[in-house]
């Protein structure tokens, strides 16, 4: 994770519908794990993390993408896993 952080405005809209704070996803993103990676995404890497917070003891995923030259963080999405949809560790979907 780069020093700053922004978030794309579609991270600002489900972050507020989906009641998860902006420290939530600097905790994710400093102290979670790596679940998927995608180096061919394109202007930046991009990668997919998951943490728990300590705000309700919840796991959310953050996507976001590093600008190294700019020390940028990209906040592209960030959720709530649905347990239907992945494993019960959140670490990989279910088929």
């Amino acid at each position: 994770m780069q020093n700053r952080l922004k978030l794309r405005r579609h991270v600002h809209e489900r972050r507020f519908k989906r009641d998860i704070r902006r420290d939530e996803i600097r905790e994710v993103l400093e102290n979670g794990e790596v679940i998927e990676e995608r180096p061919e995404a394109t202007p930046f890497p991009k990668y997919t993390m998951l943490g728990w917070t300590r705000y309700g003891s919840r796991p959310l995923h953050v996507v976001a993408a590093d600008d190294e030259e700019k020390d940028v963080t990209y906040v592209l999405t960030v959720y709530e896993p649905d347990p239907d949809l992945w494993t019960d560790d959140f670490r990989e979907k279910r088929d």
